[in-house]
């Protein structure tokens, strides 16, 4: 059976992507084969090549002005890539050429799009007063958290919850999740491209 490879992409701490790398380490399905990062001081860079997977810098040029990001993940074999952190929107061309799944920190639709991420949700959130918030996994398309919903998690905002304490319960759904879904989307493609 050939495995699918996921490439993940991240731009900040990469603890969601250490989480995926470790939760993938033993399966012969399913390969973490790269991790690209447009920001070099990324500790997810770090995170990865200490368990030995692969890296790449990139810049905004590259990324968005050339077919370099591209050919390098289908010259990997990958069949997945996964934003796990990643705040550039993914180009057509890319968009094109593979599936793109990413995990926002919110309910979409709600507290989505450009500039919402990480503790501006959080904030966002609280200061509306809401009663629940979570995390949602979804096809990335060309707009900012907008593509197709595959999964949804929540948990309840707590009276006197500060924008840490909503990020930790969030990031347990994250960890817990995330890899989770991220396995069932490539058992999918895998079914798709007939390489079971």
């Amino acid at each position: 059976m050939e495995a699918i490879k996921i490439a993940l992409f991240a731009s900040g701490s990469g603890t969601n992507a250490g989480r995926i790398i470790e939760y993938f380490a033993d399966n012969q399905a399913i390969k973490v084969a790269c991790l690209l990062s447009n920001n070099p001081e990324a500790y997810a860079l770090t995170r990865a090549r200490e368990a030995g997977v692969e890296t790449l810098l990139f810049d905004r040029e590259e990324f968005f002005r050339s077919s370099r990001i591209g050919d390098y993940l289908a010259g990997k074999g990958v069949g997945l890539v996964v934003l796990a952190g990643f705040l550039w929107l993914v180009p057509p061309g890319l968009l094109r050429r593979f599936t793109v799944i990413n995990i926002h920190p919110a309910l979409l639709p709600a507290y989505g799009g450009k500039n919402m991420y990480g503790r501006h949700v959080h904030e966002a959130v609280i200061r509306h007063g809401e009663s629940f918030s979570g995390i949602t996994i979804h096809y990335v398309n060309e707009k900012y958290d907008e593509g197709e919903i595959i999964f949804q998690a929540r948990c309840r905002v707590e009276p006197g919850d500060t924008p840490d304490s909503l990020a930790e319960r969030i990031h347990q759904l994250e960890y817990r999740h995330y890899p989770e879904v991220i396995e069932q989307v490539a058992d999918s493609l895998r079914r798709k491209l007939d390489l079971a």
